[in-house]
């Protein structure tokens, strides 16, 4: 046991009045604010999340706590910024990069906790958090893991671009044939069905990273593009990419519907949230919606993205919230929801959702956006920055010639009417906040550890 956690279990919140809940969160990868078809895209259909939206709470101001995948994925899992354990940027596949970098197993995540809590654990998909076996999910509180450690591989041939094998069984790499998308769906379901509990006693948590629709875009017909010491095979890449984006996303949006079906089929739908939303918004073979920039930036377009939370019988169905939230508070949601905390002094950036979640069970009206005590929330990537307060949103050293660029996000979400003229002092106090951050997690970071020498 890596620290003492807290938990007591049954004096908590009314919503565990049937017991603690099972929790299974499922992350896109690369997928936009305007992906799905329950967000407005008209180009194809994604029948599993619209229904997924129709049964329960769509949020429309939900957000990654990075632009890009590693970033994410650290933040999600521990519930703070990901500047703090020392994953800013991207953990390259390249080992004259920093293949070395990765999430150190004395950084707390959810599965700690909840495996402490009693909780049967699993991650199937994507890791992105470290390459070397000592930063495998198996040393972050995963009693299970089936997926790739970079950040994509071949779907068909499990090879990530440096020509590498890539798909594992906890620590060991074990192949295993199938398209990763079909793969990483049969893994969940299977996991469900093993560990399914209709009394609640044995509650489990499980995280399901997608590769969909990162590239390379293939779909589950298609040839390999990428061979063991061949990161790249000529003449093999699809040119058609939005028809494969429509395939990948077909196939992900079915895996989601199967995922669901356990749970009904489990007879376990009813103590279950589902948590829905992307690591990130889409690139240009995506659609965010109609929102500024793309996958990479501190636009809306690089980190607002789709997010829907289900529970039947919790959550309201039809539900649609503006309610501002990020990736970092899906940690301290299913903390709470599970009736723990985490250590003793460790402190948390992002809030639980279930005050919110309750709400939208029809036990009161949703609260207004906060106006007393907004939220501050900051992003940053590749000396790019950007701070929100409520609607207002500053954005640093993206505008040519690095300007300042002020927006109201409540009118004008697009962020195309600069107002930093009219507004100095706002600009001013976001600033000084963003500077504030900035010296708080610096103070905190984890620091990798240097290259070995060749």
């Amino acid at each position: 046991m890596r620290y003492s956690g807290l938990c007591w279990l049954f004096l908590v919140t009314p919503l565990l009045a049937a017991g603690r809940p099972n929790l299974v969160v499922i992350m896109a990868d690369d997928m936009g604010y305007g992906d799905a078809s329950c967000y407005g895209n008209t180009a194809f259909r994604t029948p599993q999340l619209d229904r997924l939206a129709a049964e329960g709470l769509r949020f429309t101001d939900f957000h990654s706590s990075g632009a890009v995948c590693s970033p994410t994925r650290a933040g999600l899992l521990t519930g703070r910024y990901q500047q703090r354990a020392g994953i800013p940027g991207v953990i390259n596949a390249d080992p004259k990069v920093n293949r070395h970098h990765g999430l150190f197993p004395r950084e707390v995540t959810f599965a700690d906790v909840l495996r402490e809590a009693g909780y049967r654990t699993a991650v199937v998909g994507k890791w992105h958090l470290g390459y070397r076996r000592k930063f495998n999910p198996i040393h972050h509180g995963f009693d299970r893991f089936r997926g790739y450690v970079s950040g994509n591989i071949d779907y068909l041939s499990h090879v990530d671009r440096m020509g590498i094998a890539d798909w594992w069984d906890g620590d060991r790499l074990v192949p295993e044939p199938g398209y990763s998308t079909h793969l990483i769906t049969r893994h969940a379901v299977g996991f469900i069905k093993q560990h399914a509990d209709r009394k609640g006693r044995k509650p489990f948590c499980l995280y399901v990273a997608h590769e969909c629709p990162h590239s390379p875009y293939q779909g589950p017909g298609d040839r390999p593009v990428r061979r063991v010491g061949k990161g790249q095979l000529p003449g093999r890449a699809r040119k058609d990419i939005k028809a494969a984006y429509r395939e990948m996303m077909t196939e992900m949006d079915r895996g989601i519907g199967a995922i669901v079906a356990a749970l009904k089929e489990a007879g376990v739908e009813r103590n279950t949230l589902v948590l829905f939303f992307s690591d990130n918004g889409a690139n240009r073979n995506g659609s965010n919606g109609g929102l500024r920039g793309f996958k990479g930036s501190v636009w809306e377009g690089g980190h607002r993205v789709p997010a829907v939370a289900w529970w039947p019988g919790t959550i309201v169905a039809a539900r649609t919230t503006a309610r501002t939230a990020i990736t970092l508070d899906v940690m301290p949601t299913l903390l709470e929801l599970a009736g723990c905390q985490p250590p003793d002094g460790h402190r948390l950036d992002g809030v639980s959702l279930v005050g919110l979640l309750r709400k939208s069970a029809g036990t009161m009206p949703e609260p207004r956006q906060e106006k007393d005590e907004p939220r501050t929330l900051f992003w940053e990537f590749r000396g790019r920055s950007a701070v929100r307060r409520g609607p207002w949103k500053l954005v640093v050293g993206a505008l040519p010639g690095k300007k300042d660029g002020l927006f109201h996000l409540g009118k004008d979400p697009a962020e195309s009417h600069n107002l930093v003229a009219e507004h100095p002092g706002r600009v001013a106090g976001l600033r000084a906040a963003l500077n504030g951050w900035r010296v708080d997690v610096a103070r905190e970071a984890t620091a990798q550890e240097k290259p070995r020498s060749r």
